[in-house]
């Protein structure tokens, strides 16, 4: 039992030293255009039912400091109060800055985001393309600093970890889960400087492409079927040998992906298994960790008490494992502006990523697919 509550603190460690050194190595955006050269830019925002934030996100969009653009949003069916807000907002602006296009119909063997994504594609006349989402707010130099990066790194694709906006129990509770998983498991230097494209991040929320890189991996249609289309996207990038990074987009992107319970449970159940590639032992893997490592820990303290037994093995190294997993949090919530309360929490969090996780792999295997927006999807070849 000693063997055992050392090999969990020592993966905690390790879990501990890639998110410090995680956030050491990434970076900020630059402040300024390294050049004259303004190239001209395509924002892309796909958007499908989004009357609760379409209009502060493409506002923001409309205010940015950076002279050289066009902004392109596609209207995906949205059966809600969108297209009446996107046709304001086209009519209170004299800057033929702005079009609005109508999506065509969902083609089979397609997921709606790519779809919308690769006809915005297709519209753009830029010489750098950023798709963002319709849940986002920009501040006014987030295209010019964006742009100074490209330039500055000689990237063919940029991504950024924007500030998570959470304001329900459920949002910070289980929103957070994003970052952690993300530093805490995966090198992020490793991403930009190995090849190997099964090391792969990027940020559907924000995505900067140059456009002959966009070209060269045939856009949105190369991720037609994969759900989780940032990450397939980056590993497509990298197939061509082109180069990815990401940088810290707390200062000028923020979102605010979900907004019920509800958003949350179908979000991530979505997302979840079809990330891991529907690879059963990969998220087999992931609850083990999340059981083993994060959430025993507590047993054996509760344990422990019941019985009075305060030894190491059952009181004291648990409790060393619990703290540096709180330290994880802790900083995580620090530098990325979460609550606090969330970081808390920790253990709960891990406990819905359980019931996630469980669901993901569920709607897949032997439901009808994963929902999102009205529409079901299951491109695993799996299901009931």
């Amino acid at each position: 039992m000693l063997f055992y509550q050392l090999i969990i603190l020592f993966c905690l460690l390790a879990f501990l030293g890639i998110l410090l050194w995680n956030m050491k190595e990434l970076p900020s955006l630059p402040r300024q255009l390294p050049t004259d050269i303004s190239p001209f830019v395509s924002v892309l925002v796909p958007v499908r039912n989004e009357e609760k934030s379409i209009e502060c996100c493409i506002t923001s969009l409309l205010q940015q400091d950076y002279d050289n653009y066009e902004l392109v949003v596609l209207n995906d069916g949205s059966t809600d109060r969108t297209g009446e807000i996107l046709e304001k907002l086209l009519h209170s602006d004299d800057r033929p800055l702005l079009r609005i296009i109508d999506g065509k119909p969902l083609p089979p063997g397609w997921h709606g985001k790519a779809w919308a994504c690769n006809q915005l594609g297709e519209e753009a006349r830029g010489d750098f393309l950023l798709f963002t989402d319709a849940d986002t707010f920009h501040t006014p130099d987030s295209l010019s600093r964006s742009v100074a990066a490209m330039q500055e790194s000689g990237a063919d694709l940029l991504s950024m970890t924007p500030r998570q906006e959470m304001q329900s129990f459920w949002e910070k509770l289980v929103v957070p889960l994003i970052y952690f998983i993300l530093l805490c498991y995966l090198p992020l230097k490793l991403v930009y400087a190995s090849a190997a494209p099964s090391l792969c991040f990027a940020n559907g929320q924000f995505l900067m492409f140059r456009r002959k890189m966009y070209k060269e991996i045939s856009g949105h249609s190369s991720v037609r079927t994969n759900l989780v289309e940032d990450v397939g996207l980056c590993k497509a990038v990298k197939r061509q040998a082109g180069k990815v990074l990401s940088y810290n987009g707390m200062e000028t992107v923020s979102c605010r992906m979900y907004r019920s319970f509800a958003e949350v449970w179908q979000g991530f159940s979505k997302n979840l298994f079809a990330g891991m590639g529907y690879s059963t032992p990969l998220l087999f893997v992931l609850m083990s960790i999340t059981v083993l490592v994060y959430i025993a820990p507590y047993g054996f303290i509760i344990g422990s008490v019941m019985q009075a037994d305060f030894s190491p093995v059952y009181f004291w190294l648990p409790l060393l494992q619990i703290l540096v997993a709180l330290t994880s949090r802790l900083l995580i919530a620090g530098r990325f502006h979460q609550p606090l309360s969330g970081a808390f929490l920790h253990v709960f969090s891990q406990i819905a990523l359980l019931g996630i996780a469980v669901n993901s792999f569920y709607l897949v295997t032997f439901g009808k697919g994963s929902q999102w927006k009205g529409r079901r999807y299951n491109f695993s070849g799996k299901g009931g």
